[in-house]
């Protein structure tokens, strides 16, 4: 079910004062969730290559330790392909109040996300003011 008009601003509202007053939780959050990028899946890929060698030598020369260092080989390539990128995430610039984010301006009796308030407060202000409306 897609989100309601005033329900998308209210998330582009929370997601902005999380950037602005939580930047060190987002940058943590935002790095462990990155895709593995290209360079770590061809490494990976190649070490998981190298390990199937490794082991098909093992067993061809008939050296059981071989075999065991070919699998960790190959083990420890997979895994370094599936590992997440870490990338260093972008800051995202908060935007304005105006028409790009919706083009409803903010009610007089809200602080503005620069201003004066904290989130939990305007948030309270905005229930308040919502079950007014009701």
């Amino acid at each position: 079910m897609p989100l309601s008009e005033q329900e998308q601003r209210l998330l582009e509202e929370m997601e902005r004062s999380l950037y602005q007053n939580d930047s060190d939780f987002v940058a943590r959050v935002t790095r462990r969730q990155g895709r593995p990028t290209y360079t770590s899946i061809t490494l990976g890929v190649l070490g998981a290559l190298a390990g199937v060698a490794i082991v098909i030598i093992g067993l061809v020369i008939k050296a059981p330790l071989l075999g065991i260092l070919g699998f960790v080989v190959m083990l420890a390539g997979v895994l370094f392909a599936l590992r997440p990128g870490m990338r260093a995430p972008k800051a995202k610039a908060p935007r304005s109040g105006g028409p790009a984010s919706g083009g409803a301006a903010r009610p007089t009796g809200s602080a503005g996300s620069n201003g004066g308030g904290s989130f939990m407060d305007r948030m309270n202000d905005r229930w308040d003011k919502r079950n007014d409306q009701s």
